[in-house]
């Protein structure tokens, strides 16, 4: 990683370089099959899956951890291939509040600075559970893609 995860004011903000182009990554956050194989943390799998990838479309990712799973839902905000999605997410661990994730893909000469940030959570416990989250989130990325 090019940065650590950092929280505040109940945010969330994780950057890192890829050495693959904006369009393979915004492909690998959009590809129902993609997704399966990374959106999830060390130790838990995607168990399910759908995407409905329009503007006021809506999303389901449930992460399965042994007999426990957690369903992440939320609705697209905007989409821009291959510069940025906007979506909200979902789950128990937002206490079942809407949070807002955006993602932004720009080159930087060979390669993709992905920015993530995760902002509306109910706490900081939240946020800080979630930077962990998408830091284990992000190096399962770059295991699929190499």
């Amino acid at each position: 990683m090019t940065n650590q995860p950092t929280h505040s004011n109940a945010s969330v903000t994780v950057t890192k370089l890829y050495n693959h182009p904006p369009q393979e990554l915004f492909a690998a956050w959009t590809n129902i099959e993609s997704l399966k194989q990374w959106m999830c943390p060390e130790g838990g799998q995607v168990s399910f899956a759908a995407v409905d990838l329009r503007v006021g479309g809506s999303y389901r990712i449930d992460m399965q951890f042994g007999a426990e799973v957690i369903v992440h839902h939320g609705v697209y905000r905007e989409i821009t291939p291959p510069e940025k999605l906007v979506f909200t997410w979902i789950s128990a661990n937002t206490r079942r509040q809407e949070t807002v994730v955006t993602i932004q893909f720009a080159r930087r000469g060979a390669q993709t600075e992905l920015t993530l940030t995760h902002e509306r959570f109910p706490d900081a416990e939240s946020a800080q559970a979630h930077s962990t989250g998408w830091h284990s989130i992000f190096i399962r990325l770059e295991k699929v893609l190499t």
